[in-house]
């Protein structure tokens, strides 16, 4: 199915019936187990995640820009042991402006955003974990059913508690999502590397299935392999690879690139 090509007139007549209060980034609880060390107890655990954001003015501020809130909290809960504790819980807050992108004949390019970010455990003394940037993103359709987003950052404020975290997180991360079939079969990667001549960072993968006829509301079973570090902040140093299963409700954040109005 040919995607719809969206013109500034058409963006701006669908943004205006968008509500102000939606996802972010993937709701979800997946669980699983590692791959490369002994399976047991303690080292298989759930994960989980809730984001949404929430837009502050849709009223032109300069450069035809506007203005949103993001929160985004990750969970690792040891559901498996016998008191079910949670090991590691990471907070992101954002404020942010964004920005649609068009050629010359009016056609949408792309969406870029520049936040400012705070990312923390919440905890205190020698299990703090935090840091902050400015961060850059731009999505854009580059081949007919896939979209990439491009995020770089600029990091403060991280060197007391976790001085070598840019070992693990690198400057920035590259992400490709690809549409096998609509509303059925979704494949999705994310690549980090540390800044570092090692082998350390992180690739994400993920595939995302619907088994019902319909879906309206972007319900999925999902499918993970996390491979490398600093997937949680409290133990950023460590280096796994873990497979997980799940269910998710996906974010349709880019849903434009899609040809996409719901």
């Amino acid at each position: 199915m040919q995607a719809q090509v969206y013109t500034k007139k058409k963006m701006q007549d669908s943004i205006a019936k968008q509500p102000y209060f939606s996802i972010h980034k993937d709701n979800f609880f997946v669980t699983g187990i590692p791959t490369n060390k002994d399976v047991n107890s303690a080292t298989s655990n759930a994960k989980y995640q809730i984001s949404f954001k929430q837009v502050l003015t849709r009223s032109k501020l300069p450069l035809d820009t506007y203005l949103f809130l993001t929160y985004t909290q990750k969970s690792f809960w040891n559901i498996y042991e016998e008191s079910l504790p949670f090991k590691d819980i990471n907070f992101n807050p954002t404020i942010a402006l964004g920005k649609y992108f068009y050629d010359k004949e009016d056609r949408l390019k792309g969406v870029g955003t520049l936040a400012f970010e705070h990312e923390s455990n919440g905890r205190d003394s020698l299990e703090s974990r935090s840091w902050n940037r400015i961060s850059f993103q731009y999505t854009t359709s580059i081949f007919r059913n896939t979209v990439a987003s491009f995020k770089a950052w600029l990091p403060f404020g991280y060197k007391e508690g976790n001085p070598d975290l840019l070992e693990y997180v690198g400057l920035g991360q590259i992400n490709v999502s690809h549409t096998y079939r609509p509303d059925k079969l979704i494949y999705d990667l994310r690549v980090r590397k540390g800044l570092n001549f090692e082998g350390k960072g992180s690739i994400r993968a993920r595939v995302y299935y619907n088994p019902f006829d319909n879906n309206i509301s972007n319900q999925y079973l999902m499918l993970e392999w996390y491979v490398g570090q600093a997937e949680g902040l409290l133990n950023y140093q460590q280096s796994q690879s873990m497979i997980r299963i799940g269910f998710v409700i996906r974010t349709n954040e880019f849903k434009w690139f899609n040809g996409r109005n719901k």
